[in-house]
């Protein structure tokens, strides 16, 4: 709609309507907001399209306490996605303040400051943002928690003027709920900007109230955000935005020269149950909330094992690590521990439908990282829980699992990876799961990989099929495992079919990924994958993520290492320390943190060269989590790992996250070399392998090396 044709409420009847007077208030039933003026709807539905966030977060955080179903995250300074009801469904863009003068400019926080972020507790995940303005005008500075008691957000916030004279504070609210961005509905309701999408509804409120507030639509006439660039105030007030869109909500908070107020984001069912959320952790107040939370997260690692003494001066990095893995469960579908609170590159994602994932989903493979860290921290029921998930949710009835899926076991991306396969029985086997019903769902696991195993429809780059070291020593162990809980079961005949097939598949590891003919300095090696079982053919492997296609002796990664963490391997193995040697002069790169590794060369999962976002194509970076690996093969040599588990943690960043991938070149782009990308950050896996190698490391083994299978084959 046109500009000049913008309707135009009176801040009168705005007042009013704050006072409980407009008819908006009058609604019955739970929806509140309904029942509208007609000319005080906002005009441009539906807006523009909509996207995610950078997966880039700083901070995240939830209550402990399964009534407060609700997970936040931060980062650029500003507040990025809210999970809510579920770790899958994600409820907000974005969240920030706008400052003005009133008439000469305007300011967005995200991109006119400079960012500082503080963890206010080293034992809890409370995180607090400092935003100094360039210019030096003012500073903003949030503190965040969840209310244990409801699913709202409460955002304590303080606003100094420092210099130039008086200041406006707005609130901009760019809400996706229920998964997706466009949909949203909204209104100005007894002093509170409330929305809804299907079942799931917001209320935003402020301690001091708001002086005006406004709803329209994103990139149009009645966007708060292109009022406050035009016009340095909101020039349109619009009591509702009645027809679904990519719905923004714009709020003014009266502030001084020195404001302290609290802000309030709360959800429900519908309108009404997110507004009485909203009040009642306002009437609570900041401070009995900000206590409740600490005091959760203060018990739950009280409720572990004591850090090991391999973190002595990393204390606060394994802690973070601990929590960061029991924020990413669900507490719906309990034991479901999604990948990571990302959608990596997500300011490149259309969200304007809600069929994104991101990494909010589901794989067995992350899961059992996150399961087998679990069980290192002291936390078996966790672990348990875990497993749980995976033999009632994501088991198929033929003993496959999917590749990842949404927290109901809906698939998400719909392809077969066999190490997912062999994960749970692994994780059962090292928690003594051994009952009858267990073993019925290994059984059925075990029996799958003998008749399709032992080639893979993907390995665990999720990219290519075939003979994979990885997939392979996965597989070797799950059997192995399987086999033994077939024993303490009485299944004699399964238990010697397993552990044949594993036994027959572990000696011919080397036949079927092992080259001799490669052309990178150091014959023989391991190759990545194979698609036929015959390395030394030269086949094509063309890489799935715009790599290129190349010869597949030429294509190299270090998941030859799995056959020594599950055990399937001799440490002191010949061919894997040749080969590590062609890894490292092929895709090492030695950070001002330390040494990591891409997952393999050729990799075109990551930024672009210009250090645009993956759209497709890109060039894949290093992953912290390979340094965690290496210091597992070290260890199982009998060798020093604390260096690697030094790089674990010089990647992370000033929340103590550690990211999925890190920049991998001198600083370029916005990214510091050694620390992390656009990707995901953090990866839950990340924060798993941290956790484990530092329990390894004190414990002089590898906590997570299966000993059955060990025995077999590594000792």
């Amino acid at each position: 709609m046109p500009h000049a044709t913008r309707i135009r409420i009176s801040l009168g009847l705005v007042t009013l309507a704050f006072l409980g007077c407009s008819s908006a208030a009058h609604d019955s039933g739970g929806d509140e907001g309904q029942a509208l003026r007609a000319d005080a709807a906002a005009p441009g539905a539906p807006g523009i399209a909509s996207a995610w966030t950078t997966g880039a977060k700083q901070g995240l955080g939830t209550s402990t306490t399964a009534a407060s179903k609700i997970w936040y995250t931060i980062g650029q300074g500003i507040t990025h996605e809210i999970y809510y009801p579920q770790v899958d469904t994600a409820n907000v863009q974005d969240l920030q303040y706008v400052v003005t003068d009133g008439s000469s400019f305007m300011e967005l926080e995200r991109d006119a400051t400079t960012h500082d972020v503080q963890l206010v507790d080293p034992k809890a995940l409370e995180y607090r943002q400092i935003n100094t303005a360039k210019s030096g005008r003012y500073r903003i500075t949030k503190t965040y928690v969840t209310d244990p008691e409801r699913a709202t957000m409460l955002i304590r916030t303080r606003f100094q003027v420092l210099s130039g004279g008086a200041l406006q504070l707005y609130v901009l609210f760019n809400p996706s709920l229920n998964n997706s961005g466009m949909g949203d509905t909204g209104a100005t309701v007894n002093g509170k900007l409330v929305a809804s999408d299907g079942p799931v509804a917001s209320a935003l409120a402020a301690s001091t109230g708001f002086s005006s507030a406004t709803n329209g639509y994103s990139g149009t006439s009645s966007d708060g955000y292109n009022q406050l660039h035009d016009d340095h105030r909101l020039s349109g007030i619009y009591d509702a935005a009645s027809s679904p869109g990519n719905l923004v909500q714009t709020a003014q908070i009266p502030v001084g020269t020195d404001t302290s107020f609290t802000l309030a984001l709360a959800f429900g069912a519908d309108r009404t149950q997110a507004a009485q959320a909203a009040q009642a952790s306002l009437d609570r107040g900041f401070s009995a909330v900000e206590s409740s939370y600490k005091t959760g997260w203060r018990n739950y690692l009280a409720s572990l094992s004591a850090p090991p003494a391999s973190v002595s001066g990393m204390t606060t990095q394994f802690h973070v690590a601990a929590m960061t893995l029991k924020a990413h469960e669900d507490k719906t579908y309990t034991g479901a521990f999604v990948a990571s609170l990302t959608v990596p590159w997500g300011q490149a994602i259309n969200a304007d439908n809600s069929n994104t994932a991101g990494y909010h989903a589901v794989w067995a493979r992350d899961l059992y990282e996150m399961g087998t860290a679990e069980i290192a921290i002291g936390d078996r029921a966790a672990a348990n829980r875990a497993l749980d998930y995976l033999f009632n949710v994501q088991q198929r009835p033929d003993g496959s699992y999917p590749q990842n899926t949404r927290l109901d076991g809906t698939p998400v991306w719909g392809s077969l990876q066999l190490d997912e396969v062999a994960f749970p029985s692994i994780l059962a086997w090292q928690l003594g799961r051994t009952d009858a019903a267990a073993y019925a769902k290994i059984k059925a696991s075990a029996n799958f990989l003998v008749a399709h195993g032992p080639s893979t429809p993907q390995e665990r780059w999720e990219e290519a099929g075939g003979y994979s070291p990885s997939t392979l020593a996965a597989e070797i162990a799950g059997l192995v495992c399987a086999s033994d809980i077939a024993q303490k079961n009485g299944d004699t005949a399964a238990a010697n079919t397993f552990l044949a097939t594993a036994d027959a598949w572990q000696q011919n590891v080397e036949a079927w990924t092992l080259t001799r003919s490669g052309h990178l300095d150091g014959n023989p090696y391991y190759v990545r994958i194979d698609d036929n079982g015959n390395p030394n053919d030269g086949h094509n492997l063309c890489i799935a993520n715009g790599g290129g296609c190349h010869d597949e002796r030429d294509v190299v990664d270090a998941g030859f290492l799995e056959l020594i963490r599950l055990g399937v391997k001799r440490p002191s193995d010949a061919n894997i320390a040749a080969s590590l040697a062609v890894v490292d002069r092929s895709i090492r790169v030695n950070t001002p943190v330390g040494a990591m590794w891409y997952r393999y060369n050729h990799d075109g999962y990551g930024e672009a060269d210009d250090g645009g976002p993956y759209t497709g194509t890109g060039r894949g970076r290093l992953w912290p989590i390979f340094s965690g690996e290496r210091g597992e093969y070290e260890i199982a040599n009998g060798r020093s790992a604390t260096s690697y588990l030094a790089t674990m943690a010089g990647s992370a960043n000033q929340g103590y996250l550690i990211p999925e991938q890190a920049w991998d070149r001198p600083d370029a782009n916005g990214f510091v070399f050694g620390k992390g990308t656009d990707s995901a950050t953090p990866l839950a896996w990340s924060m798993a392998q941290f956790v484990r190698l530092a329990v390894s490391i004190s414990a002089g083994k590898n906590v997570e090396t299966p000993s059955v299978v060990a025995a077999r084959y590594a000792r």
